[in-house]
């Protein structure tokens, strides 16, 4: 049974000692009156007497006590909360981070597993401890608040309690040292609890409560009266590792929501962006998770050209609207037509909103050509031996007469092949200072020197340099281009290959070996899955990337199993890289599908570099096709074993219609005619008794046959029918089986015709007197009194041909089709009352083709039907 979600209430409040833990301390006493099992998890220990005071009457778990750099820190004990279990929880200041060696790094993240467990919870916060705020805030008191929770977890409770009392109020009561002590009271009175910014954040506070009900009553209200609360408004903001560009974001997401539409972040990755320095990438990351916090879908885009790129992605996504940060930074040297502009002037209906920007854009490493990791010998050598080839042929040309300017040619064309050849730009600078400086040397006047007579020299130094710098740099990003294309092909075909082996996959350990195996392409990381078996995680798979030499062991202890167990119970992330039991070697996400976990997978990214926004795409992509593969085949197990009921259910119901009706009206029969010759034997004459003795005979040798029908059909089903096989005079068989007809055969004119006495046919006559018993029988019961009814046997080529024909009414063409299928019956009821069950046809035919035979069945003109078989024919021996 699944397991109740907790409900979330919040008290919200816009600075410290509003009364948020006051009001929290007191509902849960009226929720304790009310007989509701309540918990003190965590209630931050204030220096406020009236409030440590409420606390009485009310149990309180044991603080969860951390040695943090020689210090004691109290933390919120999770565990022992979820071991203990209560109905009603409190644990106050939300936005609080814990300790580390806590599982979470966020005290909202430990609120969210108590609600996952279906504990209420009842919390605090403050409006500057809100993700989309922060900088409105910030802006405000001057103050950037570190703690803050994601508007999602704010816009998913279940109820916010505005706690409010007026600014005046709130200064008089630090004032008279309610909140802080003192010295703390006089650096706040200076500082954040100016009046004007406790109005200010007061009035802030106010509008997110409205903002929250209000969407609350949207989503309650019925979609038939107020037509769907979405607009078509797609907003896309743009992203950088600029610090500001987290200002971006927040507002971005504040327009998205208050527009009620889709968020998107897009990231235009150029050449430069592996020029940032590890600082501006760190700030990269943080605004990525950042866009994800507060519910943006992550795109990734790769050019040179970041306006065109953007336009391109916008029109291609329908956006509505784009939101931008731009740098207070003036660039006297750059032209007039910048970066808004050209956007501008690409996307003309689209609208772009621009943040001013006042900090920094991103900064690339450190701008010298010269940096070891870009230096080897063999590019060296490669740049050397071009020069060498370039010099030689230059010494060829000018003994032959050559202009300067092939020769000037022939140098700017090793710089090309320089630049194409080697990694690091040093070697096409260098390469182009060299060559114009060997040019000089060996072919200018005078030669073997550095000095140049002409005047004009310089400006060809000039503008050799120029163009072998200029032909070198757009060589290097053409190489770059071309590179992060086909690394881009090469993921986005990868995930195609994953659709087409995942639809290939035949159950679900191919489906997770599959995703396994591409996951290992996608991302050169060791990859783990656990596959779910019985509400539990299964043996991993796991699949090492290419030339690792770690024992896979090391992945698979107690504690990374703990983290893979707690997310499959969870259904969130967790692992390296995330807030959530960071310290594992593994990243672990659940494939899921719906609120079901299918499996578990895990990427090792112990000293790996983090995961690039447009790998994790492509990964998260990858997971939702195998969570669709997944579902899939567990919907078509699922549909399997709904067939298997139905026909199971089918089956009880014919046997209960033939136990009811079939079964009862022979028995009622039998049972009548004895009562009849035991209560009357002296008055009955011997025609009367005579009649009646057939009369049980004749039903005693009905059940008989419907006993031996369903035998038959056990041991066919069971694949216990063993055939005798031995050959047969089908005259004998014949005359076999038409002395177990049952007694209604009398009204009906039956005749024999085998074409030959001494026709023979290897048989199991048993089961072929049973074959021929329910033909003949199913021909006495669909034809009327006073019918023909021929059963004949004649050979041609190697087989026998056994046919039961009648005159009767037929059998149309949509029942011949069905007539050979369990538990079929035709509508016909005979006037006795009995139904067959549909086990005779269907049991002859199980005989024949365990003989090899062929049954059929096919009109008898001018009228009837005929049914008949095929065996295999014998030869007499006339010398026996």
């Amino acid at each position: 049974m699944a397991i109740r979600r907790g409900r979330l209430r919040i008290y919200f409040g816009y600075a410290a000692g509003v009364g948020k833990t006051c009001a929290m301390l007191n509902d849960a006493h009226e929720a304790k009156k009310d007989g509701v099992d309540v918990v003190a998890g965590y209630i931050e220990p204030h220096a406020r007497p009236e409030t440590m005071a409420l606390l009485e009457g009310l149990e309180a778990l044991p603080f969860l006590e951390i040695a943090y750099k020689g210090v004691r820190l109290k933390e919120f004990d999770l565990d022992r909360a979820i071991r203990r279990r209560p109905e009603l929880i409190l644990v106050d200041e939300l936005a609080h981070t814990n300790a580390g060696g806590c599982r979470h790094k966020k005290r909202y993240q430990d609120v969210a597993e108590l609600l996952q467990a279906g504990i209420d919870v009842y919390t605090t916060v403050n409006v500057q401890h809100i993700e989309s705020l922060n900088d409105v805030v910030a802006s405000i008191t001057g103050i950037t608040v570190g703690e803050r929770i994601p508007d999602s977890v704010f816009d998913s409770a279940d109820q916010i309690e505005l706690v409010d009392i007026e600014p005046s109020d709130l200064i008089e009561r630090l004032h008279k040292g309610k909140i802080y002590c003192e010295e703390q009271a006089q650096r706040a009175l200076a500082n954040f609890f100016t009046k004007e910014k406790l109005i200010a954040l007061r009035e802030i506070a106010l509008r997110r409560t409205a903002d929250q009900v209000n969407r609350v009553a949207v989503q309650n209200r019925e979609p038939s009266k107020t037509g769907s609360p979405y607009t078509n408004e797609h907003i896309l903001v743009c992203l950088s590792s600029a610090p500001s560009n987290a200002k971006v974001i927040r507002t971005a997401a504040r327009m998205a929501d208050a527009f009620h539409g889709a968020l998107t972040a897009l990231f235009v990755e150029t050449p430069g962006t592996q020029e940032l320095t590890d600082k501006s990438k760190a700030t990269l990351s943080e605004n990525l998770r950042l866009a994800e916090q507060l519910g943006a879908q992550i795109a990734t885009v790769y050019g040179e050209d970041i306006p065109a790129q953007i336009a391109e992605y916008a029109k291609a996504s329908r956006v509505s609207k784009i939101v931008m940060g731009r740098s207070g930074h003036i660039r006297r040297w750059l032209p007039k037509t910048n970066f808004v502009d050209r956007l501008t002037i690409l996307a003309p209906t689209i609208d772009i909103y621009i943040i001013p920007d006042t900090q920094s854009s991103f900064r690339l490493r450190s701008p010298k050509l010269l940096r070891p990791s870009e230096l080897s010998p063999i590019d060296s050598a490669k740049s050397a031996g071009i020069l060498l080839v370039c010099t030689l042929i230059g010494l060829w040309f000018f003994s032959l007469g050559f202009s300067e300017a092939n020769i000037i040619t022939v140098y700017i064309l090793g710089v090309l092949l320089n630049a194409i050849l080697t990694r690091g730009r040093i070697y096409s600078a260098v390469s182009s200072i060299l060559s114009v400086l060997v040019f000089n040397f060996f072919f200018t006047d005078p030669r073997f020197s550095f000095e140049a007579v002409d005047p004009g020299y310089p400006v060809t130094f000039l503008v050799m340099l120029a163009a072998a710098l200029i032909t070198g740099t757009l060589t290097k990003q053409v190489k770059e281009q071309a590179r992060q294309s086909a690394q881009k092909a090469y993921r986005t075909e990868v995930l195609l290959e994953t659709s087409r082996k995942l639809q290939q996959a035949k159950d679900k350990a191919d489906i997770l070996s599959a995703t396994a195996q591409q996951m290992v392409k996608l991302l050169d990381r060791t990859v783990i899955f656990y596959p779910i078996r019985q509400t539990a995680l299964a043996e991993p798979l796991v699949l090492l990337k290419k030339d690792s030499a770690v024992d896979p062991q090391t992945y698979l202890g107690a504690d990374e199993g703990a983290v893979a167990e707690w997310v499959y119970k969870n259904n969130k992330r967790a692992g390296a890289a995330t807030n959530t039991l960071s310290a594992a070697q593994c990243l672990y996400l659940a494939v899921r599908g719906g609120d079901t976990v299918l499996a578990v997978a895990g990427i090792v990214m112990d000293k790996e570099a983090p995961l690039e926004a447009f790998e994790k795409s492509l990964m998260i992509a990858m997971l939702g096709e195998c969570a669709l593969a997944l579902e899939k085949e567990r919907l078509n197990e699922t549909q399997k074993q709904i067939s298997l009921q139905v026909q199971q259910e089918q089956l009880r119901a014919n046997l209960l219609r033939a136990i009811s009706h079939d079964l009862r009206t022979p028995l009622t029969s039998i049972s009548g005619n004895v009562g009849v010759l035991l209560g009357n034997s002296e008055v009955l004459s011997e025609t009367q008794k005579r009649a009646l003795y057939t009369n049980i005979y004749g039903d005693s040798i009905w059940l008989i046959n419907l006993v031996e029908n369903l035998l038959a059909l056990t041991r066919i089903d069971n694949g216990t029918m063993n055939l005798n096989m031995q050959s047969e005079l089908l005259e004998e068989v014949i005359a076999e089986a038409l002395l177990h007809i049952r007694r209604n055969s009398a009204e009906h004119k039956l005749e024999t015709r085998v074409a030959d006495d001494l026709l023979m046919a290897k048989m199991d006559s048993r089961l072929i007197i049973q074959v021929l018993i329910n033909m003949v029988d199913n021909a006495v019961k669909y034809t009327p009194p006073g019918s023909h009814i021929t059963i004949s046997a004649r050979q041609e080529r190697q087989t026998v041909l056994v046919e039961v024909a009648d005159d009767g009414p037929g059998i149309g063409d949509e029942a011949k089709a069905k007539l050979f299928d369990m538990f079929y019956t035709a509508g016909d009821i005979r006037g006795d009352g009995r139904r067959g069950l549909g086990l005779g046809l269907y049991l002859c035919k199980a005989i024949i083709d365990a003989h090899g035979g062929k049954i059929y069945v096919q009109d008898n003109l001018p009228q009837g039907t005929v049914f008949g078989f095929t065996l295999q024919a014998e030869e007499v021996n006339i010398h026996e």
